[in-house]
């Protein structure tokens, strides 16, 4: 029972109470011979009544007649009152207690009052992540625009700083600016992140999903962390650059980008490759897809840096056949035949296989999970994987699987048209996370050979992403980020990652442009709500993250052709 329907309740009873009180002075049933019935026709009366005569305040004469004995239930209410007061002053002064607690809680999570430099980023966050720049309502290009304005604001020519969007998709632009370098011919810098976010239904969230809110140490917001926390450090790192009057030795581009979420229908990035390819040509980019891991108590574990990701690939599947009345049922029922052969595809298992950025990843890993560390050593210690450790190591982490093999799931099936007829056509969509390096038309083939029924066909769904290897780690991508991350989290170790999931990395890799994953931002194990309900990034974590990405961009920015 809630505090409010405790309170209710009392109410109730004490109105019943003073109600029969009331009825027994009206009757100057004070004795006995005077007593009068009492019959409450409701469980509150009844329950009231029942109090009144065990405590002896009102007394029963004989079956259903009642007299008030009247000093008994003035010592009844003085004790109530008593009692009242103790319970008040318990209250206050466990309210007093708790909120001491609370507030020393609270200053040992919170992170320093921010900086006179991080008050106007957080002013430039909030802008960013306030401007609407989902698919059904939003326009990146008004975001692009107001942080191209920022640019130009910092000093930027105009010329160096272009909104570039499709003529037939004008909300979907992109913001791409350049600060120059003292050597031409070096190789520039990419730091990419795409502004455009997944839709949020503000009735399903506790706050507004466009309002940035902080509170208990995080920054709420659809995009707080997916991708607009990185968007926006990059429009700030330009413009601390130009503020410090930093002169790189190599161009550094930002590509602000509309549509990694919504890639199927139109993705900036990809079109930019197409039309203007001057504006993402770079040595190097640095990315979305990896960030810190923090544990349950809050404390870092490990910093990743992602190379390299999965290849996305959904299939459709469809099987249809004549049909017919319920009551004469076929033995090649279609709903049948595409369950039986999608519980296959469920149960089965891709082959295990490591590359050099996975097996970098679990050795490193070793050191900071005891529980797992004989197992992920016994994995890597070989040519192949040891698919007793890889077993176990599955087992205790879907991630880990999933970054051990090809993965491939049903997610959507559909089909029947009656309840009292036989299906004449069911569809199913699988979902594969391809491992790179094996190609869409093996895993296609892998998948027939596991619903073993000629009957269902399967095709690809949508154009078909790139697939290419993992970009390599070498000490010139790694140097900094060791030695960055060393001064700002001293022991927290660096873990090359390939993502189980798609960033416009994919696209960026194909072209030619080796592209890592880092954020230096440490999130929740729960990841903080990204794509779904609620997204928060911790205000700590965003604001190390800045520190983080301007020192490493400093250091890249000196390095030479």
């Amino acid at each position: 029972m809630s505090n409010t329907t405790g309170a209710v309740v009392a109410a109730m009873r004490m109105k019943a109470e003073r109600q029969m009180i009331e009825a027994l002075r009206a009757a100057e049933a004070f004795g006995p011979d005077r007593a009068i019935p009492l019959m409450p026709d409701r469980n509150m009366g009844k329950i009231a009544l029942r109090g009144l005569v065990r405590q002896n305040a009102v007394r029963q004469a004989q079956a259903g007649f009642y007299y008030l004995d009247e000093p008994i239930y003035a010592e009844v209410r003085k004790n109530r009152r008593r009692m009242a007061i103790g319970v008040a002053l318990i209250t206050i002064v466990l309210g007093v207690a708790v909120a001491i607690a609370t507030s020393s809680r609270a200053q040992a999570q919170t992170a320093p009052a921010p900086r006179p430099d991080q008050l106007a980023f957080r002013a430039l966050y909030e802008e960013l992540v306030e401007t609407n720049t989902t698919l059904s309502e939003g326009s990146c290009t008004l975001a692009a625009e107001r942080m191209g304005a920022r640019l130009t604001a910092a000093g930027y020519p105009a010329a160096d700083v272009r909104v570039l969007a499709p003529e037939d998709r004008p909300k979907d632009g992109n913001l791409v600016a350049t600060l120059h370098g003292s050597d031409p011919s070096a190789p520039a810098l990419l730091l990419l992140a795409h502004i455009d976010v997944v839709e949020a239904k503000a009735a399903d969230w506790t706050r507004d999903p466009f309002t940035l809110v902080e509170e208990g140490g995080y920054f709420y917001a659809r995009g707080a962390s997916d991708d607009k926390a990185q968007a926006s450090v990059w429009v700030d790192t330009l413009v601390r650059l130009k503020q410090e009057g930093f002169q790189p030795v190599r161009d550094i581009k930002i590509a602000l980008t509309c549509g990694e979420e919504t890639a199927d229908i139109h993705n900036g990035v990809e079109w930019l490759l197409a039309e203007h390819p001057d504006a993402l040509q770079a040595g190097f980019a640095l990315n979305e897809g990896a960030g810190g891991l923090l544990d349950a108590d809050g404390d870092r574990v490990a910093l990743a840096v992602q190379a390299g990701e999965k290849l996305y690939q959904d299939f459709a599947l469809s099987i249809s056949n004549p049909g017919g009345h319920s009551a004469r049922p076929r033995k090649d029922n279609a709903i049948v035949a595409m369950a039986n052969g999608l519980a296959r595809v469920g149960a089965y298992d891709f082959p295990l296989q490591l590359n050099p950025v996975t097996r970098s990843y679990f050795t490193a890993l070793a050191d900071t999970q005891p529980q797992h560390a004989a197992d992920m050593r016994a994995l890597t210690a070989g040519p192949t994987p040891d698919a007793e450790a890889a077993a176990r190591i599955s087992a205790a982490n879907p991630s880990w699987n999933a970054t051990l093999r090809t993965t491939c799931i049903p997610t959507l099936i559909e089909g029947g048209h009656a309840p009292n007829a036989q299906p004449q056509h069911v569809t199913a969509n699988i979902n594969c996370r391809i491992f790179p390096g094996n190609t869409i038309a093996e895993t296609q083939a892998q998948l027939a050979r596991l619903m073993d029924n000629p009957a269902v066909t399967i095709t690809t769904v949508g154009a078909p992403d790139p697939s290419t290897p993992p970009p390599p780690l070498s000490d010139a991508v790694m140097g900094p980020i060791r030695e960055v991350a060393g001064a700002l989290w001293p022991g927290v170790p660096v873990l090359p990652t390939m993502s189980t999931g798609a960033t416009d990395g994919r696209f960026t890799n194909a072209a030619g442009i080796p592209t890592y994953g880092v954020t230096g931002m440490f999130g929740d194990p729960d990841g903080g709500g990204a794509h779904g309900l609620n997204e928060r990034i911790r205000v700590r974590s965003l604001y190390e993250g800045r520190d983080f990405l301007f020192e490493i961009v400093k250091r890249y920015a000196m390095q030479g052709g």
